[in-house]
């Protein structure tokens, strides 16, 4: 049996048969092909979104803020494609069903503690159990730091951080008590720290703190927690792409493109439902896994993160540190190998 996605023949195995599974912000975008994965692996999916959602509705706060003008955001071709990735938690639930599979929708905001207990609950009350939490709702946007609103901050960090803490919140002690269960916690590469996506990358580096810690409580209990940063089509990336090459002409920067680089990133950013490496850490062959941070992209590229730690250790015993040790001490021997951060710059 073959189940098509984006053109594409995947071979159909059922290694998510039984599970149940509850994946925020899935009514477009990532959240959506993740959905979509899940279920074509056997999973019954509780779809999420924040509201329904209008075919001809065009949500970009980019529109209202500091990127308002004349010209259009995106061409008419662009806002076309945008348009058609528009989605809800219904329509993903109906495509799941239209699949052969089985899901419910529920509209829920995931960052109101009790809404995000009705969402777990709801698959227990839909189908007797939770098995796999997808964390996958989040706010994008981009600007200045000294641009930056109580507003900006609250909209970028709470939706990926307290909506990923409520879900955990309420499914983290379900899934202790079966001995079983798998948290997949959407990060973004954003979390190395990128130039104009402060709270973004904030709040993203936050989650694999989160994820790490609660990964090393639940261990002995047969829960895992693994965080995953997606690269893959979405409406956010059409409009962020869009609306960031906007305001660097409107600010007199030229844009050198470097064509291979383009390349490789549009290649990454393909088809959503190819993450198929979340339906294996959702598996019971992943039971091993616990606490990894993984970037998976729609191009087909894996990657395992490092721990952090220590590249680099200078020490003194008996007396302390003098300015003037310092000095000496640390570009000789605990700033090797470092690159000012000028260097370092990444949009």
């Amino acid at each position: 049996m073959y189940v098509y996605f984006m053109g594409t023949a995947m071979e159909q195995i059922r290694p998510l048969a039984g599970k149940v599974a509850v994946v925020t912000g899935s009514g477009q975008g990532i959240g959506r092909g993740i959905a979509l994965m899940l279920a074509s692996f056997g999973a019954k999916v509780i779809t999420n979104d924040l509201k329904p959602r209008s075919t001809d509705e065009v949500d970009m706060k980019f529109r209202a803020t500091a990127l308002a003008g004349d010209a259009p955001l995106m061409s008419a071709e662009e806002e076309t494609d945008y348009l058609v990735a528009q989605g809800d938690a219904d329509t993903t639930a109906q495509a799941i069903v239209d699949l052969g599979g089985e899901a419910v929708a529920l509209y829920a905001d995931v960052t109101d503690h009790d809404a995000a207990g009705r969402l777990i609950h709801t698959a227990v009350d839909s189908f007797g159990h939770i098995d796999i939490l997808v964390n996958n709702a989040a706010g994008l946007g981009f600007g200045p730091f000294v641009s930056l609103t109580p507003d900006d901050w609250k909209y970028q960090v709470s939706a990926k951080l307290d909506g990923t803490y409520n879900c955990m919140s309420h499914a983290v002690p379900l899934m202790v008590a079966r001995g079983s269960g798998r948290i997949l916690n959407a990060s973004s590469d954003a979390l190395t720290g990128i130039a104009m996506m402060a709270p973004y990358a904030a709040a993203n580096a936050a989650v694999v703190a989160l994820t790490k810690s609660v990964a090393k409580e639940v261990d002995r209990h047969g829960v895992t927690v693994n965080a995953f940063c997606p690269q893959a089509a979405s409406p956010g990336h059409m409009s962020f792409n869009a609306a960031f090459k906007m305001m660097l002409a409107r600010q007199g920067i030229e844009i050198k493109v470097d064509e291979d680089r383009m390349r490789r990133s549009e290649e990454a950013h393909g088809p959503a439902e190819n993450l198929t490496m979340l339906a294996y850490l959702a598996s019971d062959e992943a039971s091993h896994i616990n606490g990894a941070v993984f970037s998976v992209s729609g191009g087909g590229d894996i990657a395992l993160y490092n721990e952090l730690e220590h590249i680099a250790h200078i020490e003194k015993r008996g007396a302390p540190w003098t300015f003037s040790d310092l000095r000496s001490a640390v570009p000789a021997r605990l700033l090797t190998g470092y690159r000012p951060i000028a260097e370092r710059i990444e949009f």
